[in-house]
């Protein structure tokens, strides 16, 4: 509820509204900031031809140009920006002149991020992931139990049991011919699991999920 009121009180300071709301929460961070006192002293001090508010959400910039305007700041001179607007100062004075990019940046964890995760991320989220499980024995070459298929955002449960009975079924086909040719490498053994399945995937549903084949040797 708090964030609701935070948000229509941005959107009242957007269209003009001079109304105010209250709100009460015991968890509020408060301390730090200056106070209207304090602005206004600073204002006095320096006397400001041009002013541009930077700091709070949009209700606090209107507040804080208000109070430039209160004391003596031209009202055309108390310019308000947003994320991604250009201002130019220059002997004609301050203006906007255009705006940049400034959207959210979404940051998850702590250093640097990979452009290689951030795809798997992508794929993930966007195409799902499908996992094939066998077990085989390489001393034998045989294949020991599975495949066992396990997804998370492929495809809808209602659609999920034929598909999947279809994917153990070409992977079981791959991974009998691989071993029966003399495959004796996981590696090797997990490439033509994840050929297997993606080829299937990709048949059957035009999709494309991270594919993820694990190989146990009994």
């Amino acid at each position: 509820r708090f964030e609701m009121l935070r948000q229509e009180a941005d959107h009242a300071s957007a269209h003009g509204s001079g109304q105010r709301r209250e709100v009460s929460r015991s968890d509020v961070h408060a301390t730090g900031h200056v106070k209207q006192e304090e602005l206004k002293l600073l204002l006095n001090v320096t006397r400001p031809e041009w002013f541009v508010p930077v700091h709070g959400e949009f209700r606090h910039l209107v507040a804080h140009a208000r109070l430039a305007r209160i004391m003596g700041v031209a009202p055309e001179k108390a310019l308000i920006a947003e994320d991604g607007d250009q201002l130019l100062l220059d002997a004609d004075g301050l203006r906007q002149i255009g705006r940049v990019p400034a959207e959210y940046i979404f940051v998850h964890g702590v250093g640097d991020i990979s452009g290689g995760t951030l795809r798997d991320r992508q794929i993930l989220g966007n195409e799902g992931v499908v996992t094939a499980i066998v077990c085989v024995d390489f001393t034998h070459g045989v294949l020991i139990g599975g495949p066992e298929i396990a997804t998370r955002g492929w495809v809808a449960p209602e659609d999920s049991t034929s598909l999947f009975a279809g994917a153990a079924e070409v992977v079981r086909g791959a991974v009998v011919s691989s071993l029966g040719s003399g495959t004796s490498d996981r590696a090797a053994l997990e490439k033509v699991v994840r050929r297997a399945v993606g080829s299937y995937v990709s048949e059957k549903t035009k999709r494309r999920p991270m594919i993820i084949p694990v190989v146990v040797e009994a």
